[in-house]
């Protein structure tokens, strides 16, 4: 019969901890932490938040001062900025969606994504923690925008506060969704100057060929037609039947389904093409 001896381990290697089978932390505590990352570095740059709201404020008062008085007539809101202000909501959000797609690309030319490869993280947290960082800050942006529409422009609605709180959601909703699909277009194209040109061009069709900035009987025949099949004109126009107190039917329905479809789609693609060797 033959023993086995087993020599003692020293206090060093008692102490010493086993990471052999230590997958990293969890998805929730990830997703947490990343999402602080993002908002922390916004909050280092004030400049980045200064410029994020000079953009809106900035074309609300040209819409509300210079359009306004000409385009009296064409509402049946009895005001010029009660009608527009739902709709800035809407495009504001559009705007910090394309920032999130450019925001990716830089992480990607920086180190910092290939450095988060080497880590056990998944790479879905990374993503979704930099649309949540996003989505509060356009929460914060839509916020300090209606105050001022408010405080400068008289901005009072008939839905009261719980209709300008429900548009407000409706917003946050199709920027997320919009969030998604260009951070889908950044993880494939990859090049800031690329994604800028593929924003801009979606943007501008978008905002101004629909029902955004004036009734869509001012608009000319054709026109008209392109914005009544606009997804954002259903955005907006949900938008505005809810802070305005108007029927809302199956607007704000059709707005939710889209933006879901959209979202479900995009991070499909962002997920699939973020995957892809840096």
């Amino acid at each position: 019969m033959t023993s086995t001896l087993t020599a003692p381990r020293t206090g060093a290697q008692q102490s010493t901890p086993d990471r052999t089978n230590w997958h990293g932390a969890g998805v929730w505590t990830q997703i947490v932490v990343l999402t602080g990352r993002s908002l922390r570095a916004v909050l280092k740059d004030p400049r980045i938040v200064v410029f994020s709201l000079l953009q809106p404020l900035i074309m609300l008062t040209l819409f509300s001062q210079v359009f306004g008085k000409a385009l009296m007539s064409s509402i049946q809101t009895g005001s010029y900025i009660n009608y527009l202000m739902p709709a800035i909501l809407v495009t504001t959000g559009i705007g910090a969606s394309l920032q999130s797609g450019v925001g990716l690309i830089t992480d990607m030319k920086n180190g910092v994504l290939g450095r988060f490869r080497s880590l056990p993280i998944r790479m879905g947290s990374v993503l979704l923690a930099r649309s949540l960082a996003d989505l509060f800050r356009t929460a914060v942006q839509l916020v300090i925008l209606l105050g001022a529409a408010a405080v400068l422009f008289g901005f009072s609605p008939k839905g009261g506060f719980l209709g300008t709180f429900s548009a407000w959601l409706l917003a946050l909703l199709v920027s997320w969704s919009l969030t998604w699909v260009f951070l889908a277009i950044a993880s494939w194209v990859r090049k800031e100057e690329v994604m800028q040109s593929v924003g801009f061009l979606a943007m501008f069709p978008l905002m101004f060929a629909s029902s955004a900035f004036v009734p869509l009987d001012a608009l000319p025949d054709w026109l008209s037609i392109v914005a009544r099949i606009n997804p954002l004109t259903y955005a907006v126009d949900a938008s505005r039947d809810l802070s305005l107190a108007m029927p809302v039917g199956t607007g704000v329905l059709s707005a939710v389904g889209t933006s879901a479809v959209l979202l479900v789609v995009g991070a499909f693609f962002a997920v699939k093409g973020f995957r892809r060797p840096l």
